[in-house]
């Protein structure tokens, strides 16, 4: 069993920054592959990006690219997302979630354990 939980979730303005946390239980976290996910308001939750075990692999989807980076600490059981130049469109629930693989992990079938989620909401 795993618990992730979420932090560093708020309101900013269009063009500002967040980083998101997600700390993470257990001894094996550096063997998981881990992601974020979002949900908008009447929404169904998305893909937003992944990373592998060691840190070296990484899939975004089109609409974060070049603004949004995942990164993790593993001495820490931890995964980030740094995301910048937000825009509205970018608020949402964010999930933190152990998934089986990196690449483009889906939402139905390629997660085994979900967080609780962090708000992000971007004014214009």
């Amino acid at each position: 069993q795993v618990q992730l939980v979420e932090s560093g979730g708020g309101l900013v303005q269009a063009g500002g920054s967040l980083r998101l946390t997600c700390a993470a239980s257990g001894r094996t976290f550096s063997s998981y592959a881990m992601g974020w996910f979002r949900q908008a308001p009447g929404k169904e939750r998305k893909f937003v990006t992944a990373i592998n075990w060691s840190g070296y692999m990484t899939s975004y989807t089109d609409s974060v690219k070049g603004r949004f980076t995942i990164s993790r600490d593993n001495a820490k059981n931890t995964v980030y997302l740094q995301m910048n130049s937000l825009k509205p469109e970018d608020t949402a629930v964010y999930y933190c979630a152990v998934v089986r693989s990196y690449y483009y992990p889906s939402t139905s079938s390629g997660v085994d354990y979900w967080g609780q989620g962090t708000q992000v909401t971007v004014s214009s």
